[in-house]
């Protein structure tokens, strides 16, 4: 299975607003970076975890020429505010899958109303199969997939593990019962902000506790903001197992 890291950044890191923060003006492409997403690939299996402002970017980037789904992780817009993007898929294939839970679903019907609307419907508007996620696993092509509840502050985040393989987004808590499904991860992706706290994010310091304490054989940090500093200076601070990713970037698992 390949992991391609299709942004790993956040809507923190625009120059014109961070000017005071050399990392936005970095001349090293692994501090470019894309709101944060994931392209899972195995067989003739490919999958999308979010869909933010910058999928169009991301999509043409990679060459990918076709995708079988798209996960949504919750609603917030750098995860989901490239929805209407899916429209080049959807001609080609129909209806494209989408994978989330009811609230999710509830804000893309208000906010892309016109893609669901079933009365009158613009020709152009893009189409989706929806598939309502709970919080027990489900199949996509022969894999079973394990929804991970996590806590964005006060917001239940959907996060998913594939084998050994998990991806956590937006995380701050996450109960006994859910951190359980991490056990025997062999390879963990996980946000870590910057170095300091945030009331909804894990800072870099939380996020290696958390890692020390779930024990992946290696662990990737992604939804960056340029508080966190620069690639290659913050990498060689981590544990040997321990790095981060970068835009571009694809690992196997």
């Amino acid at each position: 299975m390949k992991i391609t890291f299709l942004g790993t950044g956040t809507s923190q890191g625009i120059p014109m607003i961070a000017n005071n923060h050399p990392v936005c003006l970095s001349t090293n492409q692994k501090d470019k970076r894309l709101r944060s997403s994931i392209m899972v690939s195995w067989e003739n299996h490919t999958y999308i975890v979010d869909c933010g402002p910058d999928f169009r970017m991301q999509m043409l980037r990679e060459n990918v020429q076709k995708i079988n789904g798209i996960l949504f992780t919750h609603e917030h817009a750098d995860h989901t505010a490239g929805f209407d993007d899916v429209r080049p898929f959807s001609y080609q294939m129909g209806d494209v899958p989408i994978y989330l839970d009811e609230r999710t679903l509830r804000s893309l019907q208000k906010r892309f109303e016109y893609v669901f609307n079933t009365e009158n419907r613009y020709p152009g508007a893009p189409k989706v199969a929806i598939n309502l996620i709970g919080n027990s696993p489900f199949e996509l092509g022969g894999m079973a997939v394990t929804p991970i509840v996590v806590l964005h502050g006060l917001l239940p985040v959907t996060c998913y593990r594939f084998n050994d393989f998990a991806y956590l987004t937006d995380l701050k808590t996450i109960s006994e019962n859910e951190k359980h499904k991490l056990k025997g991860i062999k390879t963990l992706v996980v946000s870590a902000l910057r170095i300091a706290e945030h009331p909804t994010h894990f800072n870099l310091k939380e996020a290696l506790d958390f890692v020390k304490e779930i024990g992946p054989e290696k662990a990737y940090f992604s939804h960056i903001s340029h508080k966190l500093g620069f690639h290659d200076e913050v990498e060689k601070s981590l544990p040997e197992n321990v790095f981060l990713a970068y835009d571009g970037l694809k690992i196997e698992v």
